[in-house]
Order: structure tokens, then C-alpha cells, then sequence
């Protein structure tokens, strides 16, 4: 910019169309109309009955997500590397597993896992594993681990590829091997850029382990099922929905919380 130029006018604030606010009426509507159906079918011995058993099945749904995500980051390190490595048999077989994974329904793969591993029950019970695949819990954790794994992987090899060459010129010039590299330079900035996407990945599995309830796992949604046959009262299904919403919120604010604090030395 030239001495004595004028400096640009700031841009106007766009102010939101017809059709947004439409949109937002919509949803504000809808809103609404919700609050007023729970307040007139608001029934205390309802709420009294089910509190305990929503409680019990949040937790559940919980421990699910929390275990089978713990054990898809594990498992994605690995996957991770394969599909960053220069070995083609590696590559091969790492990208098979994320394509098969992130290509297939994840209530096709507890189906394969929950019902399909009962034809090799003989062999199971010879290694002594046939404890682990009868039960409908285990078979969830199995199968959504694998599953988030394949996520995990992909969002991780993004991340840390995201990171530019400099950064590994860098290390190299401070006389630090490939390994403290990684760990010091590499891999703190690749998880910055990662956090968003695992939020997103919790917050997906979340809202896809409500399937289980079909394998008699008894979580939120799964109580939610046991207790509209019980009552017949649509109600149930929403305040199931209330806790999915609310825990998808403290997931949203608690990802926010983490950002700030890991990126205040960053300029915005």
C-alpha cells in the first residue's frame, strides 16, 4: 500500500436473507413447540419411574463411547504409520482396513461381529475366546473400536502430514533425531489440528452407539426402547433425545474449553 492511501472501508455486515430467517423461524418454531408438548405432557411418576434407568443407560452409553474410542486411538497409531509408509504391502493393507471400515454401515459390521462370529464358536471356545463374542457388549466395543480406528487413523495421518517439511528441516538442523522430532515438534502441532475432527469423531459415536440397543445392549437408547414398551408414551423417545443433545453440548464446550487453552499462543 502506497504512502497517503486511503484506507479500505471495512466491509458491511451482511445481514442474514429471507430465506435464513425462515430457516431460523422454522427451528425456533419447532423449538417452541417442543417446550410447550413437555410442559403439557409433563407426568412426574413418569419421570420418577424412568429417571434411574435413563441415568443407568446414560452411563452405559458413556463407558461405550469412552472404551471404544480409547481403543480406536490405539489401534489407529498403527494404521496411521501403515498408510503414511513407503512399504507397499503396508500401505496396502492399512488402506484395505480404512476402506472396508469407512465404507461399510457400522450396524453391518456389529451384525457381522455379534451374529456372524457365532458359526466359528467351535474354534472360539478352542482358544478360549468364546466368553468375549456371546456377549452383546463386547461384541459393541469390539466393532465400534474397530471402526473408529479406521476414523482415527485418517484424521491422525491428516493431521501430522498437515505440518509442512520445514518443521522436520527445523529439528534436523537442531541436531534432534527423527523420533524427538516427532514427539517435540511434529506431533503437538499435528494434535492442535486434530482435536476438532476427534471431537467430531466422539461426538459421531455418540450418536451411533444408540444402535447397540439392537444386540440387547442395554444403553441409553436401549432403556429408552424398554421403556416405551412399557408405558407406550412418546415422551420417552424425547427425553432420551434432551440427554443425547445434552451430552453432545458438554462434548462441544468442553472441545472449546481445550482449544482455547492449547492455542493461546497462536494469533487469531
Amino acid at each position: 500500500m502506497t504512502a497517503g492511501a486511503p484506507a479500505p472501508a471495512p466491509a458491511a455486515a451482511r445481514r442474514p436473507g429471507l430465506a435464513g430467517l425462515i430457516f431460523l423461524g422454522f427451528w425456533l418454531a419447532a423449538g417452541l413447540a417442543l417446550v410447550a408438548y413437555l410442559a403439557s405432557r409433563y407426568d412426574p411418576a413418569l419421570i420418577e419411574r424412568f429417571a434411574p434407568v435413563y441415568l443407568s443407560g446414560l452411563w452405559t452409553t458413556v463407558s461405550l463411547v469412552a472404551i471404544s474410542f480409547m481403543i480406536g486411538a490405539a489401534l489407529s497409531v498403527p494404521v496411521a504409520f501403515g498408510r503414511m509408509s513407503r512399504n507397499r504391502a503396508a500401505r496396502a493393507l492399512t488402506f484395505a482396513y480404512v476402506s472396508f471400515f469407512r465404507g461399510t454401515p457400522l450396524i453391518a459390521q456389529i451384525f457381522l461381529v455379534y451374529y456372524g462370529f457365532g458359526i466359528f464358536r467351535a474354534e472360539f471356545e478352542a482358544v478360549n475366546l468364546w466368553w468375549f463374542f456371546r456377549e452383546a457388549w463386547y461384541c459393541a466395543i469390539f466393532a465400534i473400536s474397530l471402526n473408529t480406528a479406521a476414523y482415527q487413523a485418517e484424521i491422525l495421518r491428516g493431521a501430522i502430514e498437515s505440518v509442512g517439511r520445514g518443521q522436520w528441516e527445523g529439528g534436523r538442523s537442531l541436531g534432534l533425531s527423527r523420533t524427538a522430532t516427532f514427539r517435540r515438534i511434529i506431533l503437538p502441532q499435528a494434535m492442535i489440528v486434530a482435536l476438532r475432527p476427534y471431537a467430531n469423531e466422539i461426538i459421531l459415536l455418540v450418536k451411533a452407539s444408540a444402535i447397540v440397543a439392537i444386540i440387547t445392549v442395554f444403553d441409553l437408547m436401549g432403556e429408552t426402547r424398554r421403556a416405551y414398551g412399557r408405558t407406550f408414551d412418546f415422551q420417552t423417545y424425547i427425553w432420551a433425545a434432551v440427554l443425547y443433545l445434552a451430552l453432545v453440548e458438554v462434548l462441544r464446550r468442553a472441545t472449546d474449553f481445550v482449544e482455547r487453552r492449547i492455542t493461546r499462543h497462536l494469533v487469531r
